[in-house]
């Protein structure tokens, strides 16, 4: 039973790396289990086919991302102003991606974003998954730029249209990031969005 166990947690994680760095069409099950250290037979024995694998993946990685976000972006477990907290949360985008650079050569880039650009029209399963993440990101910070707009903050009326702006300009110049290889791509992130929500001026430094 053990192995078992360590069979499929070997898949899932070789999975998700290889899906980070090569992404989805470009691998076989083959590959996957090689990576994984197990026979082919094991993947077929916890996931009847990639797509499955992939859907696990980005659940996994999902579960990882909205744990960081909601504790960056909690009034109760981050700083009190809501806009310091967005702030934080671009800044520790950036630090991962400056970490993944530095631990394989190149920017990687957003899973979630990656995959929606090469899988939007192959696979509807993962396609509404993904759209179900963005729109849970989306409305993580809708709360924080209702909390902000409710202090006085910003100006912005919809919230909701604000908070998608800047999610889609979040995975935007991560994109960027990726494709020159430069993290530094992500330095304009704060002060468009303070563009974006209409920001006071003393939040404009």
């Amino acid at each position: 039973m053990g192995r078992t166990s360590d069979a499929g947690e070997k898949i899932l994680a070789a999975g998700r790396s290889l899906f980070e760095e090569r992404g989805y069409s470009a691998l076989g099950v083959a590959e996957i289990c090689r990576a994984a250290g197990v026979p082919k037979g094991s993947f077929y024995y916890f996931y009847e086919s990639k797509e499955a694998l992939a859907l696990a993946v980005v659940d996994e990685h999902w579960a990882e991302q909205r744990r960081e976000w909601t504790r960056v972006l909690s009034a109760a477990g981050g700083d009190t102003e809501p806009l310091e907290r967005l702030r934080r949360l671009f800044e520790e985008t950036e630090a991962g991606l400056r970490a993944g650079q530095q631990g394989c050569g190149t920017v990687l880039g957003c899973l979630f974003g990656n995959l929606s650009l090469e899988m939007s029209n192959q696979t509807e399963a993962v396609r509404t998954r993904l759209q179900e993440i963005f729109d849970a990101q989306v409305e993580m910070v809708d709360a924080v730029v209702t909390e902000a707009r409710d202090r006085g903050d910003v100006t912005v009326t919809d919230t909701r249209e604000a908070a998608r702006s800047v999610v889609a300009q979040l995975e935007g110049q991560v994109m960027f990031a990726k494709l020159y290889n430069n993290t530094g791509r992500l330095s304009p992130l704060w002060s468009n969005c303070l563009a974006l929500l209409g920001a006071r001026a003393a939040h404009s430094v």
